[in-house]
């Protein structure tokens, strides 16, 4: 029988951004001219947050198959590659402690309407969306047994938050499930 996933929300802490920032400048040493733009993206990036210790980041690329032929960079700061769950990106983790690391690697012309950037902004700008999506992560995280139905489970609020920071800025609406 398979052993159910923990899945760790924590309150909010204030060091998650300069663990962001060390990491930011590591990846760009490494990826130095293949990226054009990085930046600490997802729930640890948003003052007052609950959220897993994890340290999203996401960079800009103007060629992802040239990053994609510097996964050796990457390996050797700790960034092995894996199987993203969304098409046209890369996607690379680095487990550890007191956090592990996800770094997206997307392409430059999609940087500015990207959901996961537009997402973070409108939580740190709206504290009733930020309270009810913190609260509906700690609901999830004490009842979910994988990962997957955890992350699914959010969806609906989240395209809502989307739809809203799109609506604001006259962007089209668009599923938050890339395709």
């Amino acid at each position: 029988m398979a052993r159910p996933i923990v899945i760790e929300v924590q309150d909010y802490d204030p060091v998650w951004p300069s663990y962001a920032a060390r990491a930011i400048d590591e990846v760009r040493a490494a990826l130095a001219g293949l990226v054009v733009a990085i930046e600490h993206i997802g729930s640890t990036a948003v003052p007052g947050l609950a959220a897993k210790p994890v340290i999203d980041l996401m960079a800009a690329a103007p060629s992802v198959p040239a990053v994609e032929s510097a996964s050796a960079a990457l390996a050797a700061i700790g960034f092995d590659r894996s199987e993203p769950t969304m098409p046209n990106r890369l996607f690379y983790r680095r487990e550890g402690a007191p956090v592990a690391y996800h770094l997206h690697i997307v392409d430059a012309a999609s940087w500015e309407t990207r959901n996961q950037r537009l997402l973070r902004d409108h939580l740190r700008e709206n504290a009733v969306d930020r309270a009810a999506y913190g609260d509906l992560k700690r609901a999830l995280a004490a009842s979910a047994d994988e990962g997957d139905a955890y992350t699914k489970a959010k969806t609906a609020l989240i395209q809502r938050m989307v739809d809203s920071a799109r609506t604001a800025r006259g962007l089209p609406l668009v599923n938050v499930w890339e395709e």
